[in-house]
């Protein structure tokens, strides 16, 4: 694969990742993300993206939603690129 062609894959999976709208859709991203981890942090992390959800579960306030949509999305962006370094 060339390197226009990553870049625009990564475009357009940062572009569908951001239009996110609901905690089961960040959810499925987020485990879709960890799978592409190695197995024993694909464990930790998709441990931890079940607890993030569940400690936000009560959470209802729309702006408050998105900043933590948001942040769950920079954060898996930023996992995934670490491991594909080493």
């Amino acid at each position: 694969m060339t390197e226009a062609a990553r870049k625009l894959k990564n475009s357009k999976r940062v572009m569908a990742a951001k239009q996110i709208s609901t905690t089961r859709a960040l959810y499925k991203f987020l485990l879709r993300e960890a799978r592409k981890l190695p197995e024993d942090a694909t464990k930790f992390y998709s441990k931890q993206i079940r607890a993030g959800c569940e400690q936000h579960a009560e959470e209802d306030d729309p702006e408050r939603l998105q900043q933590i949509y948001d942040r769950a999305i920079e954060d898996a962006e930023w996992i995934v690129k670490k491991y594909k370094k080493t």
